[in-house]
């Protein structure tokens, strides 16, 4: 007796998930604005830290006056990672705050498209620094001004003005302790690193 032979019933082909692509984003700011607390606030991985007491032999060269209770410094790096969407990883790189470190800034910011300058609004001076450096360097930046509980607030337009800040230069208010808070600084400097490489581009055509 013939039998028909029956073969497996072929299984639709799914679509082939999309490789996420990755990029850098660099955390600057002066001594102890909170570089290190934004990175972990957000990281979805244990960070990466590099960190070193603060002993006196920083006292000449750092002022610690404002951050008596910091007790230890970044001396390298922070590193941790988020992923946005599906298709999006941010790769975190946290600045050494100390000028004697300041050295390591180039090899950090080799392959970012962006940076978040951190400012604490009762050390603006702290801030001249990173601020300067990214513009010379050409790379993307927003500033965050972090809400520090116990000082005096001010408006955006007025730290904006303060810092002297070009027109086109985001500027926000983050909570560097809050996940959701530090995700949208994230987010903003993304969006504003796009939108100047699109401008780039347009320009050169």
């Amino acid at each position: 007796m013939d039998s028909a032979a029956t073969s497996p019933q072929r299984q639709p082909n799914s679509a082939p998930s999309r490789k996420a692509a990755s990029t850098k984003i660099v955390i600057a700011g002066g001594f102890g604005v909170g570089k290190t607390t934004m990175v972990g606030s957000v990281s979805e991985i244990q960070p990466l830290r590099t960190e070193a007491l603060v002993t006196n032999e920083s006292e000449g060269v750092d002022n610690l006056d404002a951050v008596p209770s910091k007790h230890t410094t970044t001396v390298a790096m922070d590193f941790g990672r988020l992923t946005l969407g599906e298709d999006l990883i941010l790769y975190l790189f946290g600045t050494p705050g100390q000028r004697r470190f300041w050295f390591m800034w180039d090899d950090l910011c080799h392959g970012a498209i962006g940076a978040v300058v951190i400012v604490d609004t009762s050390r603006l001076d702290d801030s001249f620094s990173p601020l300067d450096y990214f513009e010379a360097k050409g790379l993307p930046f927003i500033v965050a001004v972090n809400q520090f509980e116990g000082i005096e607030q001010y408006t955006l337009d007025q730290v904006k003005e303060a810092l002297a800040l070009p027109p086109e230069v985001p500027i926000i208010s983050i909570d560097a302790r809050d996940r959701d808070s530090a995700k949208a600084a994230l987010i903003r400097v993304t969006e504003y690193a796009l939108e100047h490489l699109t401008r780039n581009l347009a320009g050169a055509s």
